[in-house]
């Protein structure tokens, strides 16, 4: 997949990020927040008056069933990316399990509009190839706030281009029907992401980049972060 497309579709903005964990960790280093705080109202602005209005519009449209088969859909096209960095991270048992999601959700759930994998006790597995160089020890970088994409770390932001191989945008040679499905996986992604604003308190910018960064570690550590305290 090209540059743009990838950041069109991950984080769609730089003011809201659906993290379980509490944004009340660490400080990490952050030697760029000057030019990190300038991108990060930009992509503020842009989803204040476009990416929600069109998030809001779409659930206040679409029968839920509908919307929950749309996001699954994009979540099996996202298991090819998972499996993809299983194999890098030589984790043979988490392959197998991506795979079998894949083979149940493509067929038996319609081309992932049912999540059959879960339902089947295969829980989906999350993988990107910024945590294979993490966990073949490539450090994380400082941290930057990208255009378009938000939180990220220059680690992170690399890998970007070859996870987007996974992705079927760069094989897709109809270009409408190209840019309706990146345009679909953007709102998808934005209006998965509502619930989660109410989790941001005080300095929005210091929030997310810790909660960002405390998740990211986690991922890359595979659950096993060592507790300061």
């Amino acid at each position: 997949m090209r540059w743009t497309d990838r950041l069109a579709q991950l984080c769609v903005c730089a003011g809201v990020v659906m993290l379980p964990l509490a944004a009340n960790a660490a400080t990490e280093d952050d030697p760029w927040e000057g030019v990190n705080r300038v991108i990060f109202k930009f992509n503020e602005k842009l989803d204040t008056y476009a990416l929600k209005p069109l998030a809001q519009g779409y659930q206040f449209i679409t029968p839920q069933f509908l919307e929950d088969g749309i996001h699954n859909m994009y979540r099996n096209i996202g298991d090819v990316r998972n499996l993809a960095n299983d194999v890098l991270q030589a984790k043979p048992h988490a392959a197998g399990v991506d795979t079998a999601r894949l083979l149940m959700n493509t067929t038996l759930g319609v081309a992932g509009f049912f999540d059959v994998g879960t339902k089947m006790g295969l829980q989906r597995n999350s993988e990107d190839f910024g945590q294979t160089l993490g966990h073949w020890g490539v450090p994380s970088g400082p941290y930057v706030m990208l255009p378009l994409l938000g939180p990220s770390t220059v680690r992170d932001a690399v890998a970007l281009y070859p996870d987007g191989f996974t992705e079927p945008y760069p094989y897709m040679h109809d270009i409408p029907a190209r840019n309706m499905a990146i345009g679909m996986d953007i709102i998808d992604t934005r209006a998965s992401l509502l619930s989660a604003e109410k989790l941001v308190t005080g300095d929005k910018y210091v929030f997310i980049r810790n909660a960002y960064l405390q998740h990211r570690e986690f991922k890359v550590k595979d659950g096993q972060v060592e507790d300061d305290f």
